[in-house]
């Protein structure tokens, strides 16, 4: 890094900063078109959010865009308005060759960590398309599985296929944790969707965590907890050692 770029970002936060990078960065069809050159037909972009969430799930998407419709507009969910966000997922509904969303709720979360639990929803939303894919374009991380597979730093803000995915997962995991404003409406989760603001710290010092918090987060644990909540930890069955993850799945093909 330059001189210059790193006093520009003097004083912002990681967060911050890392926002003004992404802002910078262009989304192309780059990487979809040297896959499509190397012999592959269904190039799939995956990506999760609500990684860094207190509250809720981690969902996932996989999407396969039809290389011959260009969906205009792709970028990074984060750099996105809400309501430009709704009309793209329609769109990457309507024109995709398939896509497919997957979710691991918080409980598994606190068993397996943030990091495994989102590589799980990646994979179960690959395995959920309706039309395999033949290659994999990943935000930042490799997927346990035998597909050819590429990981791209700030791939949602680099390749059209893996910011389709971050949008429809970003859309999915904001409708359902908009869903459960109204049972936990103390912790303004029609707002805020779960992650870390004033509001929602204070209402964890307050009210102590739901049952659907990730009890394994900082700000969670060291929240005074419910005897409710202690109650439903400890009857969640311990897992079977299978390697079955629970998860919400949906998919469709075009």
């Amino acid at each position: 890094m330059s001189s210059r770029s790193k006093n520009s970002n003097a004083g912002l936060s990681p967060a911050a900063a890392k926002l003004r990078l992404l802002k910078k960065l262009r989304c192309t069809l780059k990487f979809e078109k040297q896959a499509w050159a190397s012999g592959a037909q269904r190039v799939a972009g995956v990506d999760e959010v609500g990684r860094g969430s207190l509250f809720g799930p981690v969902v996932a998407a996989a999407v396969i865009l039809e290389p011959a419709y260009r969906i205009r507009g792709l970028r990074d969910s984060k750099l996105l308005p809400a309501e430009r966000r709704e009309d793209l997922a329609q769109r990457i509904r309507e024109h995709s060759i398939a896509y497919a969303i997957a979710a691991v709720d918080s409980a598994r979360i606190d068993q397996i960590n943030i990091y495994q639990a989102s590589r799980v929803a990646m994979l179960h939303a690959v395995q959920q398309l309706a039309c395999s894919a033949d290659y994999l374009l990943v935000d930042a991380v490799r997927l346990d599985c035998d597909l050819p597979q590429q990981p791209i730093i700030h791939g949602d803000a680099l390749s059209a296929s893996i910011a389709a995915a971050s949008i429809l997962a970003k859309v999915e995991r904001d409708r359902m944790i908009s869903a459960w404003d109204p049972v936990f409406p103390m912790y303004g989760l029609a707002s805020n969707k779960g992650y870390s603001t004033t509001h929602h710290i204070a209402a964890l010092r307050e009210h102590g965590p739901s049952p659907l918090h990730r009890q394994s987060f900082a700000p969670v644990w060291n929240a005074p907890i419910p005897q409710e909540v202690l109650s439903f930890m400890l009857d969640e069955p311990a897992s079977d050692g299978s390697g079955e993850e629970e998860v919400f799945a949906a998919a469709s093909d075009s």
